[in-house]
């Protein structure tokens, strides 16, 4: 079974992604001050993913 083109690209991540995993989430979180590591990493809140053109 070959490999399907979208794989085959470059780097991989140059694309945009609409799901972040979770290191990304608590990053992005820090960064605008909505998450401490009191609250712990399940049930984080939903962050947006906007697409840098």
């Amino acid at each position: 079974m070959s490999t399907h083109s979208s794989f085959s690209s470059g780097s991989g991540l140059s694309k945009h992604r609409n799901v972040l995993t979770r290191a990304e989430r608590i990053e992005r979180l820090k960064a605008e001050n909505r998450w401490d590591r009191s609250k712990g990493i399940t049930g984080l809140p939903k962050v947006r993913s906007i697409k840098m053109a």
